[in-house]
């Protein structure tokens, strides 16, 4: 057991940069320094701060939390978050019941972004927040906090109306922020740093804040953003977060003069080729695939991200851009008859792979618009045995040998031994690759796709000179789906699927997890090989 425990540590720690290191050690020694100093923020003034001008960004369409019709009162109030719904007669900014993410969202102060929500009853809930504040634990980590920054100037600027004591506190917020930026974790944690910053920066007219803001942007977009327009995390929802992100801060520079918009080419360059990216990977019904760390009811849709770029002139100006994919390591293909997406890249960044699975070649499949075969999704980053499954390569619609994962995903946001593409070959109508995640036990998979207007042929091999393994392929089904087998077929409404070089075939059930904390019995058919297989699917 402490053999396994090392050799997992020290395969997550072996991608890491040494940067993220360094950070590491920097924040556990200063945190081990200012608590025997008994070291605490001084309290800071704000600046006068500005009345920013901004257009109308996207609103929240859910209810994120109900209050009494007077408007009047603050209590009692119910927030529903993640699909979980508490009500309070006094806010506990600490509750954890539900999960950390859960008391993240609390945090974040999205709620400010409800329609029905007015000054006042904003103002209540903010200054709620602030009378608690010394009490407050988890929302005071710089994600959460980098959200309520961005969410409290963005509630200011829709109004009009500032607040004297709710900005001193903000501006503390910020600058502790600014002492605590996540360069140990990276990713779009530090980006989303970078943007709170620059929302900062042109709320407080601060230079500081700025020039933080604009070293992070520039730097994390030019290495985030990949040269297909795909955000280098690869989950579809992270995309359009950030993506959302991009076009608040196109907004904000747009709208006011500060620093003479600078920002402004390289914000509108990146954001046009995420809304590439994503109009390419989203169905066309405008749903995204649940590829990696993705669930729907989270981030704001392809259409609404759509109609707010064009509101901020982003797509007039770039609307020349077609770039296909590519290095994000995801195919589209597209018939009349239905649409499918491939996953045949790497499983993101090796020096943060935490919103990854094991899904390597694995795919998405509608027919006629209506889900078929799909990614199982994801309904929690608890530490638990339904993240440890949701993540791992039987969760996927690709193949398992001796029942291991591609890439060894542990813990909630782990990875340490992965899988990498190995070889890839792509003609018209057919995409071939290979990987290396089963070479501790010397195999190598390698899949072909064939595809015509009206089927779908899949053949799995598996190449390796030791004869002691099995493979089992996956295919999840969407909800609602009855698959009946007919010795090496499967009869799935009028659509069936085929499979040679099957030494069995069964159905057994499933949780489809298509938002957090909401799952939906389904079936997945799996076939057991040796060496290949054959799937045919006929549509």
């Amino acid at each position: 057991m402490l053999i396994r425990t090392v050799s997992l540590y020290l395969n997550t720690l072996r991608y890491t940069k040494p940067k993220q290191i360094w950070f590491r050690l920097f924040f556990l020694i200063r945190g081990i320094f200012r608590k025997i100093t008994r070291f605490k923020y001084f309290t800071a003034v704000a600046k006068e701060s500005s009345q920013l001008t901004m257009l109308p960004s996207i609103f929240i369409p859910r209810k994120l939390f109900s209050y009494p019709s007077t408007n009047k009162s603050l209590y009692p109030i119910v927030f529903t978050f993640l699909n979980k719904s508490q009500c309070f007669d006094k806010i506990d900014w600490n509750f954890s019941e539900h999960g950390k993410l859960w008391q993240y969202n609390l945090n974040y102060f999205d709620f400010l972004n409800q329609n029905d929500v007015g000054f006042d009853y904003g103002k209540m809930l903010m200054e709620d927040f602030c009378q608690n504040i010394k009490r407050i634990r988890d929302g005071h980590e710089p994600y959460p906090t980098s959200l309520r920054i961005i969410n409290w100037i963005k509630f200011f600027s829709r109004y009009g109306n500032n607040n004297r004591e709710l900005s001193n506190v903000l501006y503390r917020q910020a600058l502790i922020l600014y002492d605590n930026l996540e360069y140990h974790l990276m990713g779009n944690h530090l980006l989303e740093n970078g943007f709170a910053l620059l929302f900062a920066a042109y709320f407080f007219q601060d230079v500081k804040f700025y020039k933080k803001a604009k070293e992070i942007i520039v730097s994390e977009l030019k290495e985030q953003i990949l040269a297909d327009g795909g955000h280098f995390e690869l989950s579809p929802m992270y995309h359009q977060i950030i993506l959302f992100r991009l076009l608040d801060a196109i907004n904000l520079v747009k709208q006011n003069g500060f620093m003479n918009h600078e920002l402004l080419d390289i914000l509108i360059e990146k954001a046009s080729r995420m809304l590439n990216w994503l109009n390419i990977i989203s169905f066309e019904d405008g749903s995204i695939p649940l590829l990696n760390d993705s669930a729907n009811g989270i981030a704001p849709n392809t259409s609404e991200l759509n109609e707010y770029a064009i509101a901020l002139g982003v797509t007039s100006r770039t609307s020349h851009l077609t770039i296909p994919l590519n290095e994000s390591g995801y195919r589209k293909v597209k018939t009349e008859h239905y649409e499918a997406i491939i996953d045949v890249g790497n499983i993101g960044p090796d020096y943060i792979p935490g919103h990854a699975h094991a899904d390597t070649l694995s795919f998405e499949l509608r027919v006629d618009e209506n889900p078929f075969i799909v990614d199982t999704g994801t309904s929690t980053y608890e530490d638990n045995e339904m993240r440890y499954w949701q993540r791992s390569t039987k969760a996927h619609n690709t193949v398992t040998i001796n029942e291991q994962n591609s890439s060894e995903v542990w813990k909630s946001h782990r990875v340490a031994r992965r899988a990498k593409i190995i070889k890839l070959e792509e003609n018209k109508g057919v995409i071939e690759a290979s990987h290396d995640g089963y070479k501790n036990i010397g195999a190598v998979h390698t899949r072909k796709f064939e595809f015509t207007n009206n089927s779908i042929v899949i053949q799995d091999k598996i190449d390796s000179d030791n004869r002691g393994y099995y493979c089992h392929a996956y295919l999840h089904l969407s909800p609602g789906i009855e698959p009946i087998i007919n010795n090496s077929i499967i009869k799935i409404g009028k659509n069936s699927v085929r499979f040679d070089g099957a030494d069995a075939i069964w159905v057994e059930d499933y949780e489809y997890a298509p938002e957090f904390n909401r799952l939906i019995p389904a079936k997945m058919v799996i076939a057991a090989f040796k060496k290949t297989l054959r799937t045919s699917i006929h549509i």
